[in-house]
């Protein structure tokens, strides 16, 4: 969930370790090669040490991250809401401010891309998210709204607003058998369900069909080396409201990627395939690599400046 920014969280034991990487091992290839769409803005790993991942004492006067990427090989990612073209670059801005500590923040998901088979710069679609969110003790809230339109021509759009909760897992923090084995590297998680109680068009599959009702989310990233070295993966999957069982999914969405920071820049490479699950039908996948530039500007820090009372 894009701006849901790590705390600081109690012991729950190494049971949550085995959970979700139970959870996190179904990102895994099938043994089908077909694969699918991208539903939402999708996290990225904290680029702070994890000892700095407490903000329960500095509110965020502003933050987020520019990010620019190129879809290096993509068979089948489409380029507008309605699966025409193929993406060929991404451009997002992500920006967020606390409005009380981290009980309640806002965010917003900038998200554009261009279509490879005209020419790689027209952009051809935005993704537009805005949210509150939010943490109490190792639990995360959020309520979002997204729209998906394109941009070049007329065509389909698709909204929709959800509410979700996720419960996270810090090793470092909540495993004493992993914080003893592992004192210089560190596994962050979550997982967690959602509720799409407004759906304006917003599919429950790749192949535009259906609309989704629910979404299961998990993630992990595990950290290398210092959190310079960062591999990370992301499970998301939609359920469809016109089915039969609204609790079995439709669709999953799974990434997995690599990451390289220096200071507030990270480097990425990752892949996502995305594909439907109770029938057959269009699947999308790519690669892609990404450089992202972070930013952050506490309340407290300007306070210390002078430039706030």
């Amino acid at each position: 969930m894009p701006g849901m920014t790590a705390r600081r969280h109690r012991s729950v034991g190494p049971r949550w370790l085995l959970f979700f990487m139970g959870l996190l091992s179904a990102m895994m290839p099938w043994t089908e090669p077909a694969l699918g769409l991208e539903k939402y803005g999708r996290p990225l790993p904290s680029m702070d040490e994890p000892e700095h991942e407490a903000r329960e004492e500095e509110e965020t006067l502003f933050g987020g991250y520019l990010l620019t990427g190129a879809f290096v090989k993509n068979p089948t990612f489409a380029a507008r809401p309605d699966n025409t073209g193929l993406v060929g670059m991404r451009h997002m801005l992500h920006l967020e401010t606390d409005l009380y500590k981290q009980y309640l923040t806002f965010y917003t998901d900038q998200n554009f891309f261009s279509d490879r088979t005209d020419g790689w710069i027209k952009l051809t679609e935005w993704d537009g998210t805005f949210a509150f969110t939010g943490v109490l003790d190792r639990f995360n809230w959020r309520l979002q709204y997204e729209r998906d339109a394109p941009l070049d021509r007329r065509g389909l759009k698709q909204a929709y607003a959800d509410a979700l909760v996720t419960a996270r897992f810090q090793a470092i923090q909540d495993s004493t058998w992993w914080r003893r084995t592992f004192p210089n590297q560190n596994l962050t998680a979550y997982a967690g369900a959602g509720w799409l109680f407004h759906n304006s068009q917003y599919f429950a599959r790749p192949n535009n069909t259906g609309r989704a009702l629910f979404r299961y989310v998990a993630h992990a990233d595990l950290d290398v080396y210092k959190n310079k070295v960062v591999l990370y993966g992301d499970m998301n999957l939609f359920t469809d409201r016109e089915a039969s069982n609204t609790l079995n999914p439709s669709e999953l969405d799974w990434i997995i990627g690599i990451a390289v920071r220096w200071k507030d820049t990270e480097l990425a490479f990752y892949r996502e395939e995305d594909r439907p699950l109770d029938q057959s039908g269009l699947v999308q996948k790519y690669y892609a690599v990404q450089l992202r530039f972070a930013f952050d500007v506490s309340k407290g820090a300007l306070e210390r400046m002078g430039l706030k009372r």
